[in-house]
């Protein structure tokens, strides 16, 4: 029995691929929305694509034609975007848009954006719900526009029920920045020693893909307005992630603990490496929809480490990750640096 018609905007990201397959097994009629228009091998046949241009005038709402029963949004960043939403609140019954946790600020008005600042590592509550206060809205940064965008879709609660999910570190294949490469490469190239700043305990949950997509497909047939977290079962620490990394390649890595934060040259550092844990409160959503997880992190680690070995395989990580090469810079494997550290190290001058 089909539940209804669902559109799904960047549906080849890595949570659209995932919420497409989600929907389809759950009895939605899914149009696979996406630059490219392409079409996953692992979607069912009767998936219709579309090449879309969301930020082209008018593109979308010509496309969407009489509208669809719950729109699906992974590309909606800024104020915008909202506005082209609400714009079509007439021929969408509902909505599914993705937020992120960069939205969240702490007490003393840190968050993301301020980590670069002198004490500017923000000290959230462990673990963080919804009520969390967050940045100021506004056009400044990605957390911003973030806010501006949830605020307006929001106000729109009487002609467009909207569910918010805030994503935390999103892994899973097809990931454009995927964290796990920091240890995947690492052991691909033959290192078997690391360093891991703030003890390797720093904590940023991840959740993946697939969980997001749980998520989703659990908003679409429950409409309301509503802001939710989206994160894993678990919340494993820097030093956990990389021994279950070890675990699925078969290596044993030893890993030096340097207490502090990572110094100039960038040793220590890692894509989860933050001076105070971030972990997400999932019971609204297990309340609000029903919300059990699909997978958890270690387990779902054997299918991520084998896309990106093969992604890997005879290229340039920089090459094969450049949104990774431009977010993070070539500091990421630095193994010079690493082994003028480990060689004071081991002389015991640290």
């Amino acid at each position: 029995m089909i539940k209804g018609s669902a559109w799904v905007l960047g549906a080849t990201g890595q949570i659209g691929r995932a919420a497409v397959r989600a929907l389809t097994e759950d009895g939605w009629e899914v149009t696979a929305a996406s630059l490219g228009g392409g079409h996953d091998e692992r979607w069912a046949d009767g998936v219709r694509t579309v090449r879309l241009d969301r930020d082209e005038e008018g593109a979308l709402a010509t496309a969407l034609g009489p509208g669809c029963d719950v729109l699906v949004d992974m590309v909606a960043f800024d104020a915008a975007h909202a506005r082209q939403l609400t714009g079509l609140a007439g021929r969408i019954g509902s909505a599914v848009v993705i937020s992120s946790g960069a939205v969240y600020e702490d007490d003393r008005g840190r968050g993301f954006d301020t980590q670069g600042e002198p004490d500017g590592a923000p000290a959230y509550p462990v673990p963080m719900g919804e009520e969390q206060r967050t940045v100021a809205p506004g056009d400044t940064t990605y957390g911003t526009r973030k806010v501006e965008l949830e605020k307006l879709l929001l106000a729109a609660v009487g002609e467009l029920p909207v569910t918010l999910l805030r994503a935390s570190a999103v892994h899973g294949p097809y990931c454009r920045t995927p964290r796990e490469l920091y240890f995947v490469k690492r052991v691909l190239d033959g290192r078997r020693r690391r360093v891991l700043a703030f003890g390797g305990r720093s904590v940023f949950h991840p959740v993946h893909a697939s969980n997001v997509a749980e998520l989703i497909r659990l908003a679409a047939s429950r409409p309301g307005s509503r802001v939710l977290n989206a994160a894993d079962p678990q919340a494993p620490t820097v030093a956990e992630i990389g021994a279950a990394v070890d675990e699925v390649l078969g290596v044993e890595t030893e890993t030096v603990l340097m207490e502090g934060a990572p110094g100039a040259d960038g040793v220590g550092d890692s894509p989860w490496s933050i001076e105070h844990p971030v972990v997400y409160d999932m019971s609204a959503a297990e309340r609000e929809l029903g919300y059990r997880p699909v997978t958890g992190y270690a387990e779902s680690l054997p299918g991520t480490v084998e896309w990106l070995a093969a992604r890997l395989a005879g290229r340039e990580w920089a090459d094969a990750f450049p949104k990774m090469a431009r977010n993070y810079g070539p500091g990421l494997f630095d193994y010079a640096a690493e082994d003028v550290w480990l060689a004071r190290y081991d002389a015991g001058t640290i």
